[in-house]
C-alpha cells in the first residue's frame, strides 16, 4: 500500500484526536476546554441556586457535580448536537426523579447547561469557521471567540489556513524511454478561500494529494531519464503549474512543488555505474594522451636550444648524473651519446685499462716471490 493511501487511512480514522475530529464534516462544534469548564461552572451555579432556594442535600450536589462531569467528557467524545440533546433530556429526567418537588432549579440548569455550552465557539489565529444553519452557508467567522445558535447552526469545518506540506508519490510510472521509476515528492499549498474549499470539494485536502500525484505521473511520462535526474527542479516546476490551475478554483493555491527522491530499477543503476566508470575511463585516457603530446612538443622545443649550444647540453647531462647520485640507489643508466658529450667515455676506458693492468701485475708474480723481482711497467712505457 503506497503511503499516500496510508495517510489517508490516518487521516479518516476517527477518534485519534479530538481537535481533528471537530475540524472535519463529523462535528457540529467544537467542544474545547472552554467549553466544558463553562459547563461545570453553569452546574455549579445552578447548584448554588438550589441550596439558597431549599435545604442541602447530599443527593443534589452529586447530581449536580457527577452530570457536569459526565455531561462534558461524553460531549468531547462526541461533538454532535444529538448527543446534547440526547444527554441533556436524560439528565434532566434523572434530576427530577431524584430530587422532585425540589428539582426545578437543576433542571433549568440541565436546559441552559445543554444549549450554551456548546454555543460558544473559539476559532484558532490560523483557522476559519464556515457556519451553516439549516444546511446553508450563513457565515465564515476568523479567529477568536463567536456564538451559533444550538441546533439550528453546525461549524461545517475550522479550516487550517497555514501552508501546508503534503507528501506524495507516483511508483512503478514509466518515463518517455520506458524505465519504470519511483518517485517521492512534497507540495507546499495552502487555503486562502476557506468557503469555496468547504463548499465546493469534498475533503479538499485528499483532492490535492491525488490531483498532485497525478500531475507527477503526467510529467514523468513526457520526460527521459536522464532529464528527470539532471532537472528536478523543472520537473517540480512543471507538477507545481498544473497543480495550481487546478487547484485555483477550489481556494487552494500551490506556492512549490519539490521532487525529493527519484529511484530507478537496480539493474538499471548498476549499468549507469558501469556507464559512469567507463565515461570516467575514458577522459582519464583523454587528459593523459593530451599531457603526453604537450610533453613530447616541450621536449621538441628544448631540442631546439640544445641543437647548436652543446655547452648547455653537456651542462644538462651533468645535472642529470647529479641528480641521480642524489637518490638512494646507485645504478644509474645513461645514454651513450650523453656520456660521450660529458667526456665520461674516454676516462671509463682509461679506468677499466688500468685496472687490467693492474690485475695482470698481480697474477706474474710468483708465489713466495718478493716485490723486487717482478716486473714493473710504468704508464709512459705502456
Amino acid at each position: 500500500m503506497s503511503r499516500l493511501n496510508r495517510t489517508s487511512e490516518s487521516r479518516s480514522l476517527p477518534g485519534i484526536s479530538f481537535e481533528r475530529f471537530a475540524t472535519g464534516l463529523r462535528a457540529d462544534f467544537r467542544f474545547a476546554p472552554v467549553n466544558a469548564l463553562l459547563l461545570v461552572l453553569i452546574y455549579v451555579a445552578g447548584l448554588i441556586v438550589h441550596l439558597s432556594l431549599y435545604p442541602f442535600s447530599v443527593i443534589a450536589v452529586e447530581l449536580a457535580l457527577g452530570s457536569a462531569v459526565v455531561l462534558a467528557i461524553l460531549l468531547r467524545l462526541t461533538q454532535v448536537w444529538e448527543a446534547a440533546v440526547l444527554l441533556g433530556t436524560a439528565d434532566a429526567l434523572v434530576i427530577f426523579l431524584q430530587l422532585r418537588p425540589e428539582s426545578e432549579a437543576l433542571l433549568i440548569t440541565a436546559v441552559v447547561a445543554m444549549f450554551v455550552a456548546p454555543s460558544v465557539q473559539i476559532a484558532y489565529q490560523w483557522e476559519r469557521a464556515v457556519i451553516l444553519r439549516l444546511g446553508r452557508f450563513k457565515a465564515l467567522r476568523e479567529s477568536g471567540p463567536f456564538l451559533i445558535v444550538p441546533i439550528v447552526d453546525k461549524v461545517a469545518q475550522f479550516v487550517d489556513q497555514r501552508v501546508r506540506v503534503s507528501d506524495f508519490s507516483a511508483e512503478t510510472t514509466l518515463t518517455a524511454d520506458t524505465v519504470p521509476v519511483n518517485v517521492d515528492a512534497i507540495a507546499f499549498w495552502m487555503v486562502w478561500d476557506a468557503q469555496k474549499a468547504v463548499l465546493e470539494v469534498e475533503h479538499f485536502e485528499d483532492a490535492v494529494i491525488m490531483s498532485a500525484q497525478t500531475a507527477l505521473r503526467n510529467a514523468i511520462g513526457k520526460n527521459d531519464l536522464a532529464d528527470l535526474l539532471s532537472e528536478r527542479d523543472r520537473l517540480g516546476h512543471e507538477v507545481q503549474k498544473v497543480l495550481d490551475e487546478k487547484t485555483s478554483g477550489w481556494g487552494i493555491t500551490t506556492q512549490a512543488v519539490e521532487i525529493r527522491d527519484i529511484i530507478i530499477p537496480k539493474g538499471l543503476e548498476d549499468a549507469m555505474s558501469r556507464q559512469a566508470q567507463a565515461e570516467r575511463e575514458r577522459q582519464s585516457r583523454i587528459i593523459l594522451g593530451t599531457a603526453e603530446t604537450e610533453i613530447a612538443e616541450k621536449f621538441a622545443s628544448a631540442s631546439e636550444h640544445y641543437r647548436n649550444n652543446p655547452v648547455a647540453l653537456h651542462l644538462r647531462a651533468m645535472n642529470m648524473v647529479y641528480e641521480g647520485l642524489r637518490q638512494k640507489g646507485s645504478m644509474i643508466i645513461v645514454p651513450s651519446t650523453a656520456v660521450e658529450t660529458m667526456g665520461l667515455g674516454a676516462l671509463g676506458g682509461l679506468t677499466a685499462f688500468g685496472q687490467g693492468i693492474d690485475g695482470a701485475q698481480a697474477a706474474s708474480v710468483p708465489a713466495g716471490g718478493g716485490a723486487d723481482d717482478a716486473p714493473t711497467a710504468s704508464p709512459e712505457s705502456s
